[in-house]
């Protein structure tokens, strides 16, 4: 275990089990507007931003974040005035993003090799700049996440119902895209733009198969979205792999457990005790519900339920 005493170990270390925490998180919410492909055709556009900054010899994390997050916008922006649907805009997302990127890669004279290390993430590359500033984006999306989530998750869950409560619903809706669209280009040194998606659904819905409630199910994912990063990092180490897509493979190797799990929990909930007999069920005879208005003297109602009856 002396490689752990490496430096870039551990900062992939770090920076793994930050972007695998804050992902899930955020995608509990798009998991729930059943936009679950929302972060690929994130990931799409923030290569476009990839590319400009290699074309312009600048950071690349800077310009991802800017373009991805107004990519986000003007999808949402789409959808709320009903001028695309949700799979129009991810198309867009998807093609253009991922064609302008390439483009200006090879404008820049490096090509479609120039963007492997963001698509498929470089965890042993990760510099303590890099480091920091994943740290910082993961701790902004968490705390936004977790500390709006009363709002957030009634947004997600019935929009209308959000209105008559007062709440902000298209403000709402625009931070839970651009939160979408930090997490997605601060994953793109761990598990690479192309493969981020996994991380933002699979644990959520790995979580919704055995966990039942919201909290419950938010928890979850965040466990297993710490878990799998760390997990696939170590075991890449080990057998000489590629971290993200190992990291991808943990992640979709819980969801495949969680199933069975989920199978045995829903078998000994049906076989669990049932309600005790009522007093009707020992009498042999129907229950009758109460009368309608006892106080001005109605008719009693017609038997609300019949109950099973016993032998007569």
């Amino acid at each position: 275990m002396e490689f752990l005493t490496l430096a870039f170990v551990q900062r992939a270390l770090i920076a793994a089990a930050l972007v695998g925490v804050s992902s899930p998180t955020i995608g509990t919410y798009i998991v729930q507007r059943k936009l679950s492909l929302l972060g690929d055709g994130l990931g799409h556009v923030a290569i476009a931003g990839v590319g400009l900054a290699l074309m312009t010899g600048s950071a690349p994390l800077p310009w991802a974040v800017g373009i991805c997050v107004l990519g986000a916008i003007v999808i949402e922006t789409l959808r709320q005035k009903g001028r695309a649907t949700g799979d129009i805009g991810l198309a867009v997302l998807f093609y253009g993003g991922l064609a302008a990127g390439v483009l200006m890669a090879s404008v820049a004279g490096q090509g479609a090799g120039g963007l492997s290390s963001y698509l498929f993430g470089s965890l042993n590359t990760v510099s303590t700049t890099d480091l920091w500033v994943v740290g910082g984006l993961s701790l902004v999306i968490l705390i936004i996440a977790v500390g709006l989530s009363p709002q957030l998750f009634t947004i997600c869950a019935d929009e209308d119902f959000a209105k008559t409560l007062g709440l902000p619903v298209r403000l709402y809706n625009y931070l839970i895209v651009v939160l979408a669209a930090v997490t997605v280009t601060t994953a793109m040194r761990t598990v690479g733009l192309l493969l981020v998606s996994a991380l933002m659904v699979i644990p959520v819905a790995a979580a919704q198969n055995i966990l039942p409630g919201f909290r419950a199910g938010l928890g979850g994912a965040m466990g297993i979205g710490l878990g799998s990063p760390l997990g696939g990092y170590l075991t890449s180490i080990f057998a000489d792999l590629a971290p993200g897509a190992m990291i991808v493979l943990i992640t979709i190797a819980f969801f495949v457990i969680s199933w069975p799990i989920a199978a045995l929990l829903h078998r000994n909930h049906r076989a669990g005790p049932k309600d005790p007999p009522t007093a009707a069920d020992l009498a042999g005879r129907p229950a009758l519900a109460p009368d309608r208005d006892p106080a001005r003297g109605g008719p009693p109602d017609q038997p609300a339920s019949l109950l099973p009856t016993g032998p007569s």
